[in-house]
């Protein structure tokens, strides 16, 4: 029988994994393509990606509810679905997420070693695995220590985007598809709330504690970005806000360079913590497929002392520090969300197979999260759209190839 995880982490904690998963890719990372592609209808793309994100949190929560193990929706897909739907999650959460992993190393890097941005990220990375090899409580616990450090200076940045003189003109406001690429584009910066879900054989009470957490990091999180969408357009406008590489510091005029260096620590730690929840929900997703033979099973050791899948992340880190030397932090944004958004698919079409149903997850709901998913995805710019179908393709035909061998071996 394999090793089980430790359920260490409180409704709390949990929430604030959720949190600091998704403020580092969406601060720092997804606005400034957003706003290129919705213009000034950057809020109502937030509103939307919100929505889905939403449909797709419910769905996550029922499922972790009745299947609080470790993997998320491969797991949930394999036990409600089949084999083949778990598989197509699974895989497209991991490849989706080593991407997001280099995206966030390489942020880090950018804005707290300009120059040797590479180095930095590699240095993060194996810095980050050291950490969530000590155990889940010290990555839960080094988390919050981040989110208290980078909200304040965010909710700094609001005030001061809403207190500026109002900008003049801009863009004029993006048809039907730049607001649905948008979405499909702030997707990305929805996602972390996926982390808790992965992490549901770790959390106590998981019929409780998962549902609170997920829908309260989603929550807070929906707020930051309404309000930062806002008051950016309001002080910096679309154009300069979709051409900035670092539009929250566009909000100090003058170049104030205390504030813009409180803003350049914030994103080297929030790119932190959202590489840690990473490296940590994808460990968790590797362990789960290995367990049931779809990736190779060593992958599913775990550390008799730290109860941590410690095999699993090693080896993410080696592949995430392969990717880091040759990624674009923007290019993989769109991989990242199409990926994600056929995983949050299948977890729709999980729910939808469910007899009890919570309140806050109608049948309705999972119908509107599966056509929602789809939509967004396929609105993704083409180069993304094609890459990460190739790259799903050549994980179900390694899949059927191993089961024909495996068939002709006589192994069942």
């Amino acid at each position: 029988m394999p090793q089980a995880l430790k359920r260490q982490l409180g409704g709390f904690d949990a929430t604030t994994v959720g949190i600091g998963s998704m403020i580092g890719a969406g601060v720092f990372v997804v606005f400034s393509p957003a706003a290129a592609a919705a213009g000034s209808l950057l809020p109502l793309a937030v509103g939307l990606a919100a929505i889905i994100a939403y449909a797709n949190a419910a769905a996550s929560a029922q499922l972790a509810a009745v299947h609080p193990v470790s993997g998320g929706t491969y797991t949930y897909g394999r036990r409600q679905l089949g084999e083949w739907p778990g598989f197509l999650a699974g895989w497209s959460f991991i490849t989706g997420k080593l991407a997001s992993c280099a995206a966030m190393a390489l942020t880090f890097g950018l804005y707290a070693a300009p120059g040797f941005e590479k180095a930095a990220g590699v240095a993060a990375v194996a810095a980050l695995t050291a950490v969530n090899l000590l155990g889940v409580t010290r990555t839960a616990m080094m988390t919050r220590i981040i989110v208290s450090l980078v909200v304040p200076v965010l909710a700094f940045v609001i005030v001061v985007a809403f207190t500026q003189d109002a900008h003049d003109g801009g863009a004029s406001p993006a048809g039907p598809t730049g607001v649905l690429q948008a979405a499909g584009l702030m997707f990305f910066a929805f996602a972390g709330y996926a982390r808790i879900a992965t992490m549901g054989e770790e959390v106590r009470e998981p019929e409780r504690n998962i549902p609170r957490a997920i829908f309260g990091a989603l929550g807070f999180t929906l707020a930051l970005y309404l309000l930062l969408a806002f008051g950016l357009l309001r002080a910096v406008g679309p154009d300069m806000l979709a051409e900035s590489a670092a539009p929250l510091t566009e909000v100090f005029t003058g170049g104030q360079s205390i504030p813009v260096l409180a803003v350049a620590i914030a994103a080297a730690l929030a790119s932190l913590g959202a590489l840690l929840a990473l490296i940590s929900g994808i460990a968790r997703t590797t362990l789960a497929m290995a367990r049931e033979g779809d990736l190779p099973r060593v992958l599913g050791s775990v550390s008799p002392r730290r109860a941590t899948p410690f095999v699993a992340e090693l080896a993410i880190a080696v592949v995430v520090i392969a990717l880091l030397l040759g990624t674009d932090v923007l290019t993989v944004v769109g991989f990242s969300s199409f990926g994600v958004l056929l995983y949050y698919a299948v977890a729709n079409l999980s729910a939808l197979t469910l007899r009890t149903r919570p309140w806050y997850a109608p049948r309705a709901l999972n119908v509107l999260g599966v056509v929602g998913c789809l939509v967004l995805a396929f609105t993704l710019p083409v180069q993304s759209v094609l890459t990460m179908t190739g790259i799903l393709l050549v994980g179900l035909l390694g899949r059927a190839a191993v089961i024909l061998v495996r068939g002709r071996g006589g192994s069942a």
